[in-house]
């Protein structure tokens, strides 16, 4: 059986590029291709990959928030970044997301296959560049416990991810199945534990962190 895999990447030419390089590999078989956080959610739900190859940055859902949802409704499948950020926020969002692998967008052809094969048979896979950066952060382990997003409950996590993303309260609320006054609730807890003032200094915060990406 064939290695199935989905490719979400909000640039076509690149997802065509990639589905062509894992392709050559004749136990991979790209099933699916998506645009966004989103439909890449409801591909995997729908067609159970082994394997979502994500971007981070796309709009409508970007691949940190899309990876920790599909790691909550389907934890079986393996979630291979492939971003063109080497930052170590981006980095770190996405592995505490729960990714499986790491790569840079000028990863080699061999590094792309190898890293599929390694997520499929349970194993992590970092290229040696984005593996340097993860030493070097998880070192530091005074800057995580001082990481003030981190005091955010996962719930507050989602709901700061969409305010940064210009969702309205009433959209959050439709989207989340709460009460307006509920999301008015958790924004303000949000802006508590954060120390900020706005929706400015929530975007502004999110920028910084890697979070989100104009």
């Amino acid at each position: 059986m064939k290695i199935k895999v989905i490719v979400a990447d909000d640039h076509q030419l690149f997802r065509e590029g990639l589905k062509n390089l894992l392709e050559t590999d004749q136990t991979i078989e790209v099933i699916a291709q998506s645009e966004n956080g989103i439909a890449a959610i409801e591909l995997a739900q729908r067609l159970k990959p082994d394997v979502l190859l994500t971007d981070i940055a796309m709009p409508e859902m970007n691949g940190i928030e899309a990876t920790r949802l599909i790691k909550e409704k389907l934890p079986d499948v393996k979630v291979v970044a492939v971003s063109m950020h080497s930052d170590k926020q981006y980095v770190k969002g996405m592995l505490e997301a729960g990714a499986d692998a790491y790569l840079l967008k000028n990863s080699t052809h061999r590094q792309l296959i190898d890293a599929v094969h390694s997520v499929f048979n349970g194993k992590k896979f970092l290229s040696e560049d984005i593996t340097e950066l993860v030493i070097n952060g998880y070192l530091d382990s005074a800057n995580i416990k001082d990481d003030s997003y981190n005091q955010l409950s996962e719930r507050e996590k989602e709901i700061f991810l969409l305010l940064a993303e210009g969702v309205s309260t009433r959209e959050i609320g439709e989207k989340l199945f709460i009460s307006v006054k509920t999301v008015g609730t958790h924004k303000q807890n949000i802006l508590d534990k954060l120390d900020l003032k706005n929706n400015s200094d929530v975007v502004k915060f999110a920028l910084k962190k890697g979070l989100i990406h104009l």
